[in-house]
Formats: C-alpha cells, sequence, structure tokens
C-alpha cells in the first residue's frame, strides 16, 4: 500500500546522498523543509553506488534516492516534487489548484527532461542532432527559455520562492563554475538570491564536512 503524503504522522525519509553531486540539491531541500531524515552516505570515489546492498535500492546506482514507508523515489525532479508536498507548511509547493502549480511542475520537469541532456551534450561536446530528434530542440533554445523566465524575476515563478528554486539555482551555480553555463548578469544575480539562504548555506557547509569525512 503506497503511503498517503498528507497523513503528517510519519513522514520521516531515507536520504540517500553522496556529496558533491547531484544529490546535494536533495540536502539543500531537505535543509528548506526542515525535514525530518536519515541520512545514508554514499562515497561515489569507492563505488558504492554500484555495491548490490545499494543497487538493490535503485537499480540505476543512482543518487538522490529516497524512502518514505515503502516508497521509492529516484530521479531529483520527483524527489522534490515528493518532498516539497510531504511538508506543505514549508510552502515550497503550489498546491493543486494554485495558479502556480502547473508552471511550478513544469520548471521542475525541465530541468530533467531538457537542461540535464543539453549539459551533458555541451559537457561532451557532442555535435548537435537536428532538433526533431533531440529532447530539448537546440542549446540556444534551452538558454533562452531560462533568460526569458528569470526576466519575470526574481524567482522561477516570480516573486514566490519554492522548490524550483533550490533545484534550479544549484544546478545553475555547479555548471555556471564548471563554465557549462554563461555566467551572465541575471544568471549571476538569481544564484545569488539562491545560495545565500541560510537553508542553502548550512547544505553546503554539511556537504563540504561530509567531503572532508571520506577523504579522511
Amino acid at each position: 500500500m503506497m503511503p498517503n503524503i498528507h497523513d503528517q504522522s510519519d513522514r520521516k525519509v531515507i536520504f540517500f546522498h553522496a556529496p558533491q553531486s547531484r544529490s546535494g540539491g536533495t540536502l539543500a531541500l531537505l535543509e528548506e523543509l526542515d525535514a525530518d531524515y536519515e541520512l545514508h552516505l554514499l562515497n561515489l570515489k569507492q563505488g558504492e553506488q554500484r555495491q548490490s546492498s545499494y543497487l538493490a535500492i535503485n537499480p540505476m546506482g543512482k543518487v538522490p534516492a529516497i524512502l518514505h514507508r515503502d516508497a521509492l523515489v529516484t530521479e531529483q525532479p520527483a524527489v522534490f516534487l515528493y518532498m516539497a508536498d510531504l511538508y506543505p507548511e514549508a510552502r515550497l509547493a503550489p498546491s493543486i489548484g494554485d495558479p502556480l502549480r502547473g508552471p511550478y511542475v513544469r520548471w521542475l520537469v525541465y530541468y530533467g527532461s531538457s537542461f540535464e541532456p543539453a549539459i551533458v551534450d555541451r559537457s561532451q561536446k557532442r555535435a548537435p542532432v537536428p532538433p526533431m530528434t533531440s529532447p530539448y530542440g537546440g542549446w540556444d533554445d534551452v538558454m533562452n527559455t531560462i533568460h526569458a523566465q528569470l526576466a519575470k524575476g526574481p524567482y522561477l515563478l516570480g516573486e514566490r520562492f519554492t522548490a524550483a528554486d533550490v533545484l534550479w539555482g544549484g544546478a545553475l551555480h555547479w555548471t555556471t563554475l564548471f563554465n557549462l553555463v554563461p555566467d551572465t548578469p541575471d544568471i549571476r544575480a538569481y544564484i545569488e538570491r539562491v545560495i545565500t539562504r541560510p537553508a542553502m548555506q548550512r547544505a553546503a557547509a554539511r556537504d563540504e564536512a561530509f567531503v572532508a569525512q571520506q577523504a579522511a
């Protein structure tokens, strides 16, 4: 039986995380939600994500993954959707019926369906494929879409900060650091608004401590 996420009697989740990985966004979200979670750290350099014990949880061998009672949730946008709905009092997810719900879901899904494939192709310096066979069209399409949305700021949905900003603020931060996304004034201003939030700073500090712990 799948859990009722509106039942607030048991909201503790098990969170599988590897420092300096995509699951850093989920760590930041959990801090923003003030969520109750049990942390399981994986060491990617030692290949723990490919060991049978973790593959039994997530056969893809990726992070993040969360377990909530009997429900397994993987894929970062899905984790964000699930967790933000699990903690409605944090007001990081517009509810169904709210006019912002559709745009909110759109931007969480756009991250995984368009932005990440575009980033992977760009990082690997792959030749562009015809737009009709590409999951994201072209690189300029992706960036123009992002710039147009940020112009409505200060956040993706205007004045309201949501879980989508936790995801995108972190993603744009690391992709600009690696020179995959141009560090334009609008993108830099957006990143700074997001990553300077107290919860985001706490998550970043914790991740640095995890890196040191695994290097010891």
